[in-house]
């Protein structure tokens, strides 16, 4: 089912939509709106499509992928698809053995924890970003219009999943890594910032119309070893996009302290989590990006009087910024109730 008359891309419009023009800086009639993991398990039609097929096997699946990515699009009216993906997809790709466990997320069999580990990580075979092309492609020919944001883990995520061997709140393994042996750290954070870099640049060549770099753990970091340790792996990770023409996110979890450094790898937009107001988040940014959030998912369960009010706020402080796309503090929980996102996107629009 088409959303729109089919288009090449939007980027090729004399128009861009509210989302790009956002993102690079301009003010458009109406704040645009989206949110992180609109495509997940709080939608009914979601859930009944993944039944019996594996988290990555559906992100591998060109047609599979596309229409999840399609589902709030449709349902909640989006200023913007988000390519439904998951952080780990890349690391499947070159061939590295890792799955998703339910109600705990990405495991490796075998942790990368040695130089010998970090060398004999496999190189991204091109050919392997096939289905994410075709997702791609299939996804942006249904948008028309609608622009499509891409998406990946950064790099220091990638390397915590790797290291840790899963998901870890502190990143203990990883950290320890990163100051007891520099060198092997540094190789491992070059292998995937090129991962990710090769990813980006396949979503973006099939269409996307802009891309997100998405760094769940940065905020188990110190400034000190954020800006010398992984920032300039995130700013490798963009260099094959750079050139692309498409606008860049930089959204971190936990990562108030380090917006500034996130800004400096070199983006056009700052996504803010839920604990800092956008207005002090702006004034750590200074006026050269645009920010991107911060409704509290948690608000998502509060009565719509207090939802409201809480979205009027975070409208209002988002004004110190030069533009400010609508979205979440962090992803969609998935026991919300879908009715509520698409309130929300009606009552943004309607808001102006």
């Amino acid at each position: 089912m088409s959303l729109h008359v089919s288009h090449p891309s939007v980027l090729q419009r004399n128009d861009p939509p509210p989302l790009i023009r956002a993102y690079r800086g301009e003010r458009p009639a109406r704040t645009p709106v989206w949110f992180m993991r609109q495509a997940g398990r709080s939608l009914p039609e979601y859930r009944e499509l993944r039944v019996g097929t594996d988290m990555l096997d559906a992100c591998l699946n060109p047609e599979l992928a596309s229409e999840i990515t399609l589902q709030p699009v449709r349902r909640h009216g989006v200023d913007a698809g988000i390519f439904f993906s998951d952080i780990v997809i890349p690391v499947r790709l070159s061939g590295v053995d890792v799955h998703i466990v339910a109600g705990r997320g990405p495991v490796l069999e075998n942790p990368v924890r040695t130089a010998a580990d970090v060398a004999a990580l496999p190189p991204l075979d091109p050919e392997a970003l096939a289905p994410i092309r075709e997702a791609v492609a299939l996804t942006v020919a249904e948008l028309g219009s609608t622009p499509l944001i891409g998406f990946a883990g950064a790099p220091y995520t990638l390397a915590s999943y790797l290291v840790e061997g899963g998901p870890s709140k502190e990143q203990l393994r990883t950290r320890a890594l990163m100051h007891s042996d520099p060198a092997t750290w540094s190789a491992l954070l070059t292998w995937c910032a090129e991962i990710t870099g090769a990813f980006l640049a396949a979503q973006i060549e099939a269409g996307a119309s802009a891309a997100q770099l998405f760094d769940s753990w940065a905020g188990s970091l110190s400034l000190s070893d954020y800006t010398h340790h992984v920032a300039p792996f995130s700013a490798r990770a963009l260099e094959p996009v750079r050139d692309l023409g498409v606008p860049l996110v930089h959204f971190g979890v936990g990562t108030g302290e380090l917006l500034a450094a996130m800004r400096d790898v070199g983006v056009d937009t700052v996504g803010v989590d839920w604990r800092l107001p956008l207005d002090e988040a702006v004034r750590r940014l200074g006026q050269d990006v645009s920010v991107q959030g911060n409704i509290d998912p948690a608000l998502l369960r509060a009565p719509w009087p207090v939802l409201e009010a809480h979205i009027l706020d975070v409208l209002e402080r988002g004004r110190a910024a030069r533009a400010h796309v609508l979205n979440l503090g962090h992803g969609v929980p998935p026991d919300t109730d879908p009715t509520v996102l698409t309130r929300i996107v009606e009552f943004v629009h309607a808001h102006g």
